[in-house]
């Protein structure tokens, strides 16, 4: 009997033993769509592919889309009989009334009207403020991409149409303050006066200096003074010096590419990494802020044409632990462990439903840890994505984290 007790304990202690040896289950941020966020917009406004999101220091939402993107089918209230965009082609002629309207001061409908470019949403979703377009001084871009709201509340824009060579700063109410590049001017990746087709503006408060990422024209990561504009220093891929000599179609098979190909964003950690969006080679390339190479990853790597890495944005706790990466063509954000450059799981799906995307492009967080993501192409929208905590990852792909409400 006492040797069946001794047996007993000595199997217990074992089975303990090797729980305490399992590994504990890898955690990550957990998240669910919240369907009710944002509110619809006011005066049948609508938006076209948004194109950039921000979140400034008060929580408040900071969108940019492309009022040109707008089909002509949803803006009838913008479009003036007569005009070619609101011919029917399957209409069927018949005699005009004795007092039609006059053309070209009539809508040809009541709904929709094309949003101002820059939207600005609350905590509650509601639309609060409304600016953008051309104006004196400087030079809106032809096809707006990007958005950054900095910790003094201005606002940086940049466009990446095929003359747009320039990124704009306004305050927070769209009066103008900077313009770095002359529109419709550039000289290639090494051009320190002018950029090309940048993407998107990163503000590194610590150093007092902005990130572009430059862009779809030019290949590199550029740095300006916050302030002044002054250059500071560019860098291409394995901090080498950018060239822009024709190189091979992306192949996930053959030699990593010696240069940047659609440099898509570049954003600065807390502990003074920069991690650059290489989005057409699938890849983000790690550097110290003074463009030393550390390390790179490749994401989805059979991911082809637009590339699998559009966008990035830190968690929000002190260590950063966490990179949220937004893949346009898969139609997923993906959750990085930052320190390894793990994917430990993935969300969304392709569609128009809450949580599901239709390129989904741009991310950002807020105080609380919520996600948002923006929308180009027709998906032309912000969506928000509640955070829930740390949970333990049961799913690498997770499909639609849909409401629980």
């Amino acid at each position: 009997m006492k040797s069946a007790i001794a047996l007993v304990a000595v199997l217990t202690a074992a089975l303990v033993s090797l729980s305490a040896q399992k590994p504990a289950p890898m955690m990550a941020p957990a998240f669910e769509v919240d369907p009710y966020w944002p509110k619809p917009l006011p005066n049948h406004w609508v938006t076209g592919s948004t194109i950039g999101v921000s979140v400034d220091a008060q929580d408040n939402v900071w969108t940019i889309h492309r009022p040109g993107s707008v089909d002509a089918n949803f803006k009838a209230a913008d479009i003036m009989l007569g005009d070619a965009a609101g011919r029917d082609d399957e209409a069927q002629p018949g005699a005009a009334g004795p007092q039609a309207p006059a053309a070209g001061r009539t809508p040809i409908g009541a709904c929709c009207k094309v949003a101002p470019p820059v939207l600005v949403y609350d905590q509650a979703g509601s639309l609060v403020k409304s600016w953008g377009g051309a104006g004196q001084g400087y030079d809106w871009p032809e096809s707006n991409h990007g958005i950054t709201v900095d910790h003094r509340g201005n606002v940086w824009l940049a466009g990446n149409g095929q003359k747009d060579t320039q990124i704009l700063k306004f305050d927070g109410a769209g009066k103008f303050l900077l313009q770095i590049g002359k529109h419709g001017v550039h000289n290639g990746s090494n051009d320190t006066d002018n950029l090309w087709q940048p993407t998107k503006i990163w503000e590194d408060v610590m150093a007092n200096e902005v990130y572009v990422g430059d862009g779809y024209g030019n290949r590199r990561v550029i740095v300006f003074d916050v302030e002044t504009g002054k250059y500071k220093r560019h860098w291409g891929a394995y901090g080498n010096k950018p060239s822009d000599e024709r190189v091979p179609a992306y192949n996930p098979k053959g030699a990593p590419s010696k240069q940047f190909n659609t440099v898509h964003c570049a954003i600065v950690s807390n502990d003074r990494f920069v991690y650059v969006c290489d989005r057409v080679n699938d890849r983000v390339q790690v550097f110290r802020t003074d463009g030393t190479f550390v390390k790179e990853a490749v994401f989805d790597p059979e991911t082809y044409r637009s590339g699998s890495v559009w966008d990035m944005t830190f968690s929000r706790d002190p260590q950063q632990t966490y990179i949220f990466m937004a893949n346009g063509v898969n139609q997923q954000i993906h959750v990085v462990l930052r320190s390894t450059l793990e994917v430990l799981t993935s969300f969304g799906d392709g569609g128009r439903q809450p949580g599901q995307f239709y390129g989904v492009h741009n991310l950002a967080t807020d105080s609380k840890g919520n996600l948002y993501a923006t929308e180009t192409y027709n998906g032309a929208r912000v969506q928000r994505f509640l955070y829930k905590g740390l949970k333990p990852v049961t799913k690498k792909d997770q499909g639609v984290v849909w409401s629980k409400r």
